[in-house]
C-alpha cells in the first residue's frame, strides 16, 4: 500500500493533503491546474521538502518528518516521468534507456528487452532523441524510469505536452504497463479521458486538498468531480465483463450491473474486464419497457434519488443491480413522467455512444 500525507506552505498556497492506493494499481491525482498536483508528487519523490508528511511505501518508510525520517531520492527506488521527456539529447535512444539500468539500486525485475517490447522501442534504438516524435520521446522517458527498477512509477502529466493524435499514441502503452507490470502508479492530470482509461483509484484535489478518493466508479458520481469535469462529461464509469460476441451484429456484449450492453470493442475475449462510460446527456429514461426502438442497449433499475442540475435539468440516479448510472432529463420530464426515488425504469442508451476500455 502506498500512504502519502503532507503539509507545506509556499507564500499564498497551502498543501494539506494525504491518500492511500491499495497497490498496485494506478491512483490519478485530478484537479484545476494549480491545485498542488505537482507538489504533492514532489514531496512523494524526495524533491521537495514538506512542512510535515509521511510517505511509506508497503513496508518501506520514505518520509516521517515526526521521526526524522527522510529517505534521498535517489534512495526512494521511485521513477519519476516529467511532462517533458528530459532525455539526454547527446544520446542515442539505446544510451538513454541504459542510464535508467545503471541508476538501478535493486535487482533487476524488468530489462532492457522486456521495456523495449512493452514500449515498441525497439526501431528507435540507434536514433538520436532529435528525430524522435513528441510521443516516441515519452515512451522513452518512461522506458528509462522503468529500467532503474522503481517500486513506484510517478507521471506528471506526461501526455500534457502532446497533441490529441500524439496522446492516443502513447495512451496504449501506459495502459499495457498497468496490466502487465504491478508496480503501483501515481499519475496527475487534469485531462478526464487520461483518467478514465488509466486508472483503478482517484485523488480529486482543490487548492491544495485532497477533497475526495476513492475508486474510479464511485468517484465519477461525486458531485465535486461534476463541478471540476463540466456538465456534458458528468456521468457514471462502470466496470463490466464480456459475455461474448452478438451473433447478429457482431457487438460485443458486456455485463453490467444486472443488464448487458451491445458495444463495439475489438479483440476482446469472453471474460475480459471492460470499463465503460455511461454520460448522463446520452441515457434516455422511460417508465415502460421499450419497444419498437432502433436503440439497442436499454438497461432495467430503479430510481435511487433525483438532483437538480444545469439548465433547468435534474440528475437521475438509477440502480441497475448494484451499479448505479445516471441520466439528465428536463425537469418537465421528472414531473410528466412521475420520477422519484424507487420506481422502476428502464436507461436507454445508443451503441455510438459507449465508450469502452478494456482494463
Amino acid at each position: 500500500m502506498l500512504q502519502v500525507a503532507a503539509k507545506k506552505q509556499r507564500e499564498a498556497f497551502t498543501l494539506d493533503a494525504q491518500f492511500e492506493l491499495p497497490t498496485p494499481g494506478v491512483v490519478a491525482l485530478f484537479g484545476r491546474s494549480g491545485c498542488g498536483k505537482t507538489t504533492l508528487v514532489n514531496v512523494i519523490a524526495g524533491l521537495l521538502d514538506p512542512d510535515s508528511g509521511r510517505v511509506a511505501l508497503d513496508e518501506d518508510v520514505l518520509l516521517d518528518t515526526a521521526r526524522g525520517v527522510d529517505m534521498p531520492p535517489e534512495r526512494r527506488r521511485i521513477g519519476y516521468v516529467f511532462q517533458d521527456s528530459r532525455l539526454f539529447p547527446h544520446l542515442k535512444v539505446a544510451a538513454n534507456l541504459c542510464y535508467g539500468l545503471k541508476r538501478a539500486r535493486a535487482p533487476a525485475f524488468v530489462d532492457l528487452d522486456l521495456v523495449a517490447d512493452l514500449l515498441d522501442l525497439g526501431p528507435l534504438m540507434s536514433r538520436r532523441t532529435h528525430e524522435l516524435s513528441g510521443g516516441e520521446r515519452q515512451r522513452v522517458a518512461v522506458g528509462r524510469a522503468l529500467l532503474s527498477q522503481p517500486k513506484l512509477l510517478l507521471l506528471d502529466e506526461p501526455l500534457a505536452s502532446l497533441d490529441a493524435s500524439r496522446r492516443e499514441e502513447v495512451l496504449p502503452y501506459l495502459e499495457t504497463l498497468r496490466d502487465k507490470l504491478a508496480i503501483p502508479m501515481v499519475y496527475v492530470s487534469h485531462n478526464f479521458d487520461e483518467v478514465l482509461r488509466l486508472a483503478t483509484h482517484l485523488v480529486l484535489m482543490e487548492s491544495g486538498k485532497t477533497v475526495a478518493q476513492g475508486n474510479l466508479g464511485d468517484m465519477s458520481l461525486h458531485p465535486r468531480m461534476r463541478a471540476i469535469i463540466g456538465a456534458d462529461a458528468v456521468g457514471a464509469i462502470v466496470d463490466g465483463r464480456v459475455l461474448g460476441t452478438s451473433a447478429s451484429s457482431g457487438l460485443i456484449r458486456v455485463q453490467v450491473g444486472d443488464g448487458e450492453l451491445n458495444v463495439h470493442c475489438d479483440g476482446v475475449a469472453p471474460g475480459t474486464k471492460l470499463r465503460v462510460q455511461l454520460l448522463a446527456r446520452d441515457l434516455i429514461v422511460a417508465t415502460q419497457p421499450p419497444q419498437h426502438l432502433s436503440v439497442r442497449n436499454s438497461l432495467k433499475g430503479v430510481v435511487t434519488s433525483i438532483a437538480d442540475d444545469v439548465d433547468d435539468s435534474n440528475l437521475i440516479a438509477i440502480d441497475i443491480g448494484g451499479t448505479l448510472i445516471m441520466a439528465r432529463v428536463t425537469r418537465d420530464a421528472t414531473r410528466e413522467l412521475g420520477l422519484a426515488p424507487g420506481l422502476p425504469v428502464w436507461a436507454l442508451v445508443k451503441t455510438a455512444s459507449l465508450r469502452p476500455h478494456p482494463i
